[in-house]
């Protein structure tokens, strides 16, 4: 009788394992990936902007969303048209957290008022003062942009400990000549706005070095794709008006995307 129950106790057992439906491993979540800045990270001039109730200028086509849905990251896209270091600070830090794994940041050149200088050198030179907008602008990121970048970092790093951070810098607009009728830049003008561009992105590069960040330097990779260039990587004046002088959709996926892909590791 024993050993009838027993065969009966292992046929049932038997019975109610083939019954059992196996549990899938879980899956680890997505990386969070925090898109922080100005519009040359929102996407400004890609001409084509998310339906996020906002007037940010958030693209599909920027580098942020190219990068998040490559590699599969969770994309928090805070970068927002117009951005300064004070609004970073104050609007879009929010997301940042423990969890956080990367970080891409690009600002700084509305703090020194870029879209002013590029209005100013775009009028005639007998309408305009040009180099007085240069000299204004270079000024201001030698002396006041680097306490402004180092407290920005400083947050950054204070609410993303664990996070991965990129800098991104600008690209020369620039080649030397200005092939939009409607503007008047001088190659002298021209070469002195790209040596802007450059002391800025030098400023950029230490406040990050000390911060322990990556920085990406558009630089090299924009060559031979600025403004007037037989392949624009960057709009001319355009229309809208608010799309001159961003990069455009191949600016964003060939240039910007690899550029700061690489160094989120």
């Amino acid at each position: 009788m024993k050993r009838i129950l027993g065969v009966l106790a292992s046929g049932f057992g038997l019975l109610v394992l083939s019954f059992v439906v196996p549990i899938a491993p879980a899956q680890a979540a997505p990386p969070v990936y925090v898109a922080l800045g100005d519009s040359f990270a929102s996407g400004t001039g890609t001409r084509t902007y998310l339906a996020d109730g906002t007037s940010c200028q958030r693209s599909s086509y920027a580098y942020p969303s190219l990068i998040a849905a490559a590699r599969g990251f969770q994309l928090d896209f805070k970068a927002c048209s117009g951005a300064t270091t004070s609004t970073v600070s104050a609007n879009q830090l929010g997301s940042l957290g423990s969890g956080t794994r990367y970080v891409t940041l690009s600002v700084g050149g509305n703090d020194a008022g870029f879209v002013s200088v590029l209005t100013e050198c775009a009028q005639p030179g007998w309408a305009s003062n040009c180099n007085g907008a240069i000299d204004t602008a270079q000024a201001f990121i030698n002396t006041t942009l680097p306490a402004r970048l180092s407290s920005l970092y400083a947050s950054v790093r204070g609410k993303a400990p664990n996070a991965k951070v990129v800098v991104v810098g600008y690209p020369r607009l620039f080649m030397g000549e200005d092939c939009n009728a409607a503007t008047f830049f001088s190659p002298a003008e021209e070469t002195r706005l790209n040596a802007t561009a450059d002391l800025l992105n030098a400023k950029l590069k230490a406040a990050a070095t000390a911060r322990g960040f990556s920085f990406a330097n558009p630089t090299s990779a924009f060559t031979g794709h600025a403004v007037c260039d037989a392949t624009e990587w960057v709009n001319g004046l355009a229309w809208p008006v608010g799309e001159s002088y961003h990069p455009n959709r191949a600016g964003h996926a060939q240039g910007l995307r690899p550029l700061v892909n690489g160094l989120l590791s």
